[in-house]
Formats: C-alpha cells, structure tokens, sequence
C-alpha cells in the first residue's frame, strides 16, 4: 500500500474504529442497563428514554401506586390514618426508590423515609403552585433532586388532607453514572485499542523497513556489499526506496568487482608485459653484444643478429602498440572511417601482404571465396587489417611443434552478411576455454600459455573492432586439431538501408 494511502487509511481508522466500537460497547452497556432497570422498577421503556428522559421512568415506577391511592383518598380517606397499612404501602414503594408521606391540616402524620425527607423537607412543594409534568409528577432539582407527586383529599371529619409519593432521583443517576463509567472505560481501552493496532500497522509499514534500511546502509559503511533488502521491498514509497537502495547496492557491489577483477587483470597485463619485453630485450641484449664483440665475424651471421635484433624490435613494438590501441579502445577514443570495401579484393591483399612473412616460418596462407565480385560491405580498412592481423599471428603463434602451419581463409555469403573464417592447424583451444577467449588479458592454458607471450588483448580487440562494425565474431575449436575463427559483415545495402549504428 502506498505511503499516502496508508495514512489516509490511518486517519479514518482513527476516527471510524473508535466511534463504532464505543457505539457498540454503550450500545450493549445501555441494553444491560435498561434490562436491569426494567426489572428492578417493573417499568417498560424503549431503550433511549434511560438516556434522555429518566425521570419519565421515574414517574413510571410509581404511577401505579399513584393511581391505587389516589382512588383509596376518593373512597375511603381514613385509610391514610392507618399507620400499619401506610407503612405496608411503603414498603412495596421502598422497592422503587420512592416513599410515602402523609400530611392532615398541613402537619406529617406518615413519613416513610425519615432520613431523606429530613434533606428535602423545605423542599417538598404544592404542586399546585407548580406547573405539573410528567403525568402529575414534578422534578425538583438541587443538591438532593427528587421527583414528587401529590394528591390532595379531605378526612371524614373533615380536615385537609394530602399524600405524596417521593422518589428518590439519585438513585437513578447512580445507576447512570455508573453506566457512565463503564463507557468511559469502555472508550479509553478502545481508543488504546485502535492506537495499539495503528502503531503496530505503522511499525510494519514504515518504521521496519526504515530500521532495515538504516541497518543495510551501516552494513555497507562497514564494507559489507552482502547485505541484502529483498525481504524489506514492498509498492510503497518507503519500499521503493528500498528497492532503490537495493539496486544501488548490487550495482556498486558489480562495480567493485569488476574494480577489483580489473586490477587483477591488470597486475596480470603488466606481469606478462614484463615478461614478454624482457625476453626480446634479452635477445636484443645479447645479439648486440655479439656485434659489439666481433662473436659476429662474418657478413652472413651480422646480418642474422641485425635481422634477430629488428624482429625481437618490432615484437615489442607491435606490443606496446597493442596496448596502447587497447586502452583507446577501452576508452571509446578510436576514430573509425567507414568506407565502401569490396571484400573479395581487400582479403586478397590481406593474403599478399602477410603470406611473404609467414612463408618465413613455413607457414601456409590460402584463400577461398564463394562471395560475387561486386559484393560490398561497409567498414574501416585499417581496423579490419588489424583484426585480420591479430587472427593470424595468433595462428601463427599457436600452432604448435607441427613442422608445417596450415592458415585457410575463407569467405561465404549469408544472407544480409559475408562471414570470414580463419582457420588454423594449431594446437586448438580447449572448450572450457573457448567461451572466455576474447575477454581481456585471458590466457587459457592449452591455447596461450605463457611461454608464446603476448599481451592477451589481441581476441578482445577484434571483437570491440567487429562489433564496431555491427558484426559478431566466434570461435570453434577442436584440442591438437586447429582453431576456426569466423566473423560477420554486414552488406552495404542492409548499411545504406537501415543504418549500422557504427560511429565515426
């Protein structure tokens, strides 16, 4: 649930929960209450009068005794000077919090409740002077309120008489305050209640996830990337944060990784750097020194030093140049100029210009070509001469103890593309190798061992170079029988027609 959501949610909670649930609780409080007061006043009500008219049930509890002696002063008057009967009538009034008095030519001959007539005595009006409510009844108020209903008649000699009937008001209100009490205790449970459940539902949404959150980021300021937020993402703000926060966790986590894999890719770079520079500078060294000597004391054996001196030259040369084209790559800085090529006539001289070099090292170069004459394809000639070139030293320099190294190139035409096959006889590249062969600085141990040098950087630059191009480039290999490296090439009618999204 959404932040905003779940504080709206919150804010009706907090108001609808409490009011329907202190509804129900004075609802089955009230029921209780009525029920008991209908049973112990004998009186029927409609439930709410308890609340808002309680000295109409007051005046109920009584009328029926009202009526009955009402008609005994009409009938018979010298009842009320019989103390016995007055004091049984009263009796059945004391049940109802209520008492009788009698009064003859304005004296008390009967009081049925000494001690609270003692407190409303002054009290005690004519009803007459008043105005009558509550079927005859009138409600005095003060600190001892009481309801009063009088009936005024004469003895048979004669003599003013009256009776009234008092009820005790109090009794009632204790009754309703305690009611009272009980909703008041009622609300401030259900209010604890409803706050106990909102705290524990904002807790669950909010506070824990930012707990995890504050957790996570000192784990990560302790250099722990492992720690991990899944459990605490949900579709809420606070769970997109989260979710953000994760993502930037997994994301600095790969970067030092590959930090920390590149740095070890480069202590490796420079340690075969160091060895492959060392081991033509040593042969530099040492073929100078011959010259500078005289060991070399013919023109034929000077010429060989000088040629041994400019090829261990030019190995290094090729290396550091290798490097240095690599960190360019690396770093997007090569400008490419595309160009329309015809393949067939560029692979040819491709031929030409490496074959007197390799028949140097008894090395074999052949071409073979399915793909028509006009066939174009768009890219950079110096780029693809270096890929060619790296596929091919790489040949060279992997073909192992055979006496005789077998190079066949080879295009065919598929499609929108035109793929290059260089295949060797060389010592061939284990599979386990092959998927990582061109990762930077990757030597596999059947294919590159040490021992042939190089920088590792040779694959991984033909695969920037031909992707450049829009094309994929692969390898297939089988151990001690030869390696076939094969690249594409797009058209140049699928380039001018769609574009190849090459840059330059």
């Amino acid at each position: 649930m959404k932040l905003r959501n779940r504080l709206f949610a919150a804010f009706f909670i907090i108001i609808l929960l409490p009011c329907s649930m202190i509804g129900t609780i004075g609802s089955v409080i009230l029921t209780q209450q009525v029920r008991s007061m209908e049973e112990t006043y004998r009186v029927d009500t409609d439930g709410w009068e308890v609340v808002t008219e309680p000295v109409q049930i007051l005046n109920r509890m009584t009328k029926a005794s009202f009526n009955e002696l009402s008609a005994m002063a009409q009938q018979e008057p010298e009842f009320f000077r019989n103390t016995e009967r007055m004091t049984a009538v009263n009796a059945g009034l004391l049940e109802s919090y209520s008492y009788l008095l009698v009064e003859k030519n304005n004296e008390m001959i009967f009081v049925g409740n000494q001690f609270h007539y003692g407190s409303i005595k002054r009290k005690v009006p004519d009803v007459g002077d008043f105005e009558v409510a509550y079927d005859g009844g009138v409600y005095v108020g003060g600190d001892v309120p009481f309801l009063v209903k009088q009936q005024n008649f004469s003895f048979a000699d004669g003599e003013p008489g009256s009776f009234y009937i008092i009820t005790d008001v109090n009794a009632m209100v204790l009754r309703l305050k305690s009611a009272a009490n009980i909703v008041i205790f009622g609300s401030i449970i259900t209010i604890v209640f409803t706050a106990g459940i909102l705290v524990a539902w904002l807790y669950q949404g909010i506070l824990k996830p930012l707990n995890a959150l504050k957790k996570a980021t000192r784990q990560i300021q302790e250099g722990n990337l492992d720690y991990s937020l899944k459990d605490s993402i949900s579709e809420d703000e606070i769970g997109q944060l989260c979710a953000d926060f994760e993502e930037m966790r997994v994301h600095l986590k790969n970067e030092i990784e590959v930090r920390i894999q590149y740095e070890q890719d480069l202590k490796e770079l420079i340690s075969n750097i160091s060895h492959d520079i060392k081991t033509p500078l040593t042969a530099i060294k040492g073929y100078a020194e011959g010259l500078l000597d005289g060991v070399a004391d013919t023109p034929e054996r000077r010429e060989k030093y000088l040629r041994t001196i400019f090829a261990k030259a030019s190995d290094m040369t090729t290396l550091v140049d290798e490097l240095s084209f690599y960190t360019k790559i690396d770093t997007n800085n090569i400008p490419y100029h595309f160009e329309k090529v015809k393949v067939n006539d560029y692979f040819r001289d491709c031929i030409e210009d490496n074959s007197p070099e390799l028949e140097i090292v008894n090395v074999e170069l052949s071409f073979e070509t399915d793909v028509p004459e006009e066939v174009q394809v768009l890219g950079d000639r110096e780029q693809l001469r270096r890929v060619m070139s790296n596929l091919i030293g790489n040949a060279v320099k992997y073909r192992g103890d055979k006496e005789k190294g077998i190079i066949k190139i080879r295009l065919k035409e598929e499609g929108s593309t035109v793929r290059v096959e260089v295949e060797d006889n060389g010592i061939g590249i284990a599979e386990s190798a092959l998927p990582y062969v061109f990762e930077r600085f990757y030597r596999a141990d059947a294919s590159r061992n040490s021992k042939q040098g190089g920088s590792g950087l040779g694959l991984a630059i033909a695969k920037r170079i031909i992707e450049e191009h829009g094309g994929s480039i692969w390898a297939e290999s089988k151990e001690g029988e030869g390696t076939t490296f094969s690249f594409t090439l797009k058209k140049i009618e699928l380039a001018e027609k769609k574009g190849t999204g090459l840059n330059g």
